[in-house]
Parts: structure tokens; C-alpha cells; sequence
């Protein structure tokens, strides 16, 4: 009887031990995510658009149009304008094939020329006129040769042009680029939207942080990469763990009081830390609490 009394103290002993555990966790917080917000990056109507609260958006994902006809047309223009550019080419090339069968009779006539001077059969005035004639059809070959690397210039100009078109016309084409949940839709189709305005939000859920706060005294303890416990509630009494590491501690604190004279003031100080944590079944939700232990 007197060993039955005592394994009943040592019970409820023991009960109320693991009742009076203080499991109380280090650290509190939020889960949030990385959000990006996605811009238009041209001005134009908005012809189509698939991006929904909700869903889930892979990299590189083609999901939307901005009107791209003044450009289309643009680019017509241009290609237009070398194509017109590209026949003065011709023509030049046209006048100095006539400049140069000029300048070979007429270097056939400065050779004739030369050879009656040496038997004093020709003058001195018509050696230096054939000369005359030799020269100026050079310099107008040469001058040809100017113009068309003037027009292979203007050439160039127009194409660099073209690729700036061709970068419009990317640009205009909404493509998605990273892998997550759309959060927001801020556009909706047929809307005019114009250069730099948010068209939507996305944020990649597969990995949150937790933002929680820990006090001065706390502070030292902290080191990047540690590996802590996170906690979610499961239910109402039990929590579900994960693992958890510190990516960031910030350097100041987040609330300091007007007064700081004894060392219990300071440690009221909170700072900011923030951990990451996988949430590869989508368990974790941005605006959640969520808890911490560091040990």
C-alpha cells in the first residue's frame, strides 16, 4: 500500500513538472514573402492579359500584349527607307563604272599622247589637258567612293533604329519573369496603360521569411545561417515545426525608447531578424504568426 501511495506522488510530481515546462518560444512574427512587382515597359493598350489572383505563373511564361501596330508600322517604314537607301548605292556604283571606263580611254589617249611628245608630235598644252581629264576622273571615283560609305552610314543608322523598334516590340510582349503566385492584378484587357505602370504582383512561396523581433540581451546569440525551429499553429493547441535559418540581422534597432540609462532600458531595444524557411507543400501563408526557437 505504502509503494502504491508513493508511485501516485512521484506521478502527479511528474505531471506537474511537464505541466509547469515554460515552452514559451524566443521570437515572434509574420511569414512574409519576396514580392516583385511586374511594369508595363510600353504605353498601349492592353489587348490581352492572363494573369489571376491565385495562380501559378512559371518563368518565362507569355502572358499578355500591349498594342504593337504604330511600331509594326515603324519598322515597315524603316526597312522601307533602306530599301530606298540601297538604290542610291546602285546609282553610284552605276556613275563610277561610267567614271572609270572614262578614265580608261582616256588614259589610252594620255599614253598616245606621251609617246607623240617624246617624237615632238604633240604639245605640251595637250599633254597637261589629257592630264587635266585624268586627274578629275579620279577624284570623281574617289568622290563616289565617299558617297557611299556616307549612304552605308546612313544604312547602319537606320538599322540600329530597327533594333530599337524590334526592342519595342519585345518589350510589349508581357512575359513572366520568375516562377510563383500572382498576389495582385492591378490591369485588367482593353485598359490603356502607359510606361512604368504595375501590372501585377507575384511571389515565389516555395521558401518564406519570417520577420520576427528579439531584444538586446537576445541580440548576441544571433548569427547568420543559424539554423533555428519554426513553429505554425496546427490547431488550437499543438504547433506544426519547421526548420528554419537567420539570412538577415539588422544592424539598428527597430524601437528605442527616449531614454536609455540602465542596462534593463537597453535590452527593451528589438531588432530585426528575418529567417527563411522552405515551404515546399504551400503549408505557410503570407500574413501568418509564426514562432521561433533559437535552441
Amino acid at each position: 500500500m505504502e509503494s502504491k501511495v508513493n508511485f501516485i506522488i512521484l506521478l502527479l510530481a511528474l505531471v506537474g513538472i511537464s505541466c509547469s515546462d515554460d515552452s514559451k518560444s524566443d521570437a515572434y512574427g509574420q511569414f512574409e514573402a519576396d514580392k516583385i512587382t511586374i511594369s508595363a515597359e510600353v504605353s498601349g493598350k492592353l489587348l490581352w492579359f492572363k494573369a489571376n489572383e491565385g495562380s501559378t505563373l512559371g518563368k518565362g511564361n507569355y502572358i499578355g500584349l500591349i498594342d504593337t501596330v504604330q511600331h509594326h508600322l515603324r519598322k515597315t517604314e524603316l526597312q522601307s527607307a533602306i530599301q530606298s537607301v540601297r538604290t542610291n548605292i546602285a546609282k553610284l556604283d552605276a556613275q563610277a563604272e561610267v567614271y572609270r571606263a572614262q578614265l580608261s580611254t582616256v588614259d589610252k589617249e594620255l599614253k598616245r599622247l606621251s609617246t607623240l611628245k617624246e617624237n615632238n608630235a604633240a604639245t605640251d598644252q595637250q599633254l597637261d589637258a589629257i592630264t587635266g581629264q585624268v586627274n578629275t576622273l579620279e577624284k570623281q571615283i574617289a568622290s563616289v567612293q565617299v558617297q557611299k560609305r556616307s549612304v552605308y552610314a546612313e544604312i547602319e543608322t537606320l538599322k540600329s533604329r530597327i533594333a530599337q523598334v524590334d526592342d519595342q516590340l519585345n518589350r510589349a510582349r508581357i512575359i513572366n519573369p520568375v516562377e510563383g503566385v500572382v498576389l495582385n492584378v492591378f490591369a485588367e484587357p482593353n485598359e490603356l496603360v502607359m510606361q512604368g505602370r504595375p501590372l501585377y504582383e507575384i511571389a515565389n512561396l516555395d521558401e518564406m521569411t519570417l520577420k520576427v523581433y528579439v531584444s538586446g540581451a537576445q541580440l548576441p546569440s544571433v548569427v547568420l545561417d543559424q539554423n533555428v525551429e519554426v513553429f505554425i499553429d496546427k490547431d488550437e493547441s499543438t504547433n506544426e515545426r519547421f526548420s528554419g535559418s537567420v539570412s538577415r540581422i539588422s544592424a539598428e534597432a527597430e524601437f528605442t525608447p527616449r531614454m536609455i540609462q540602465t542596462k534593463e532600458e537597453r535590452v527593451t531595444q528589438v531588432y530585426a531578424i528575418e529567417i527563411k524557411v522552405p515551404n515546399p507543400d504551400g503549408k505557410i501563408k503570407i500574413g501568418m504568426p509564426g514562432e521561433i526557437n533559437f535552441n
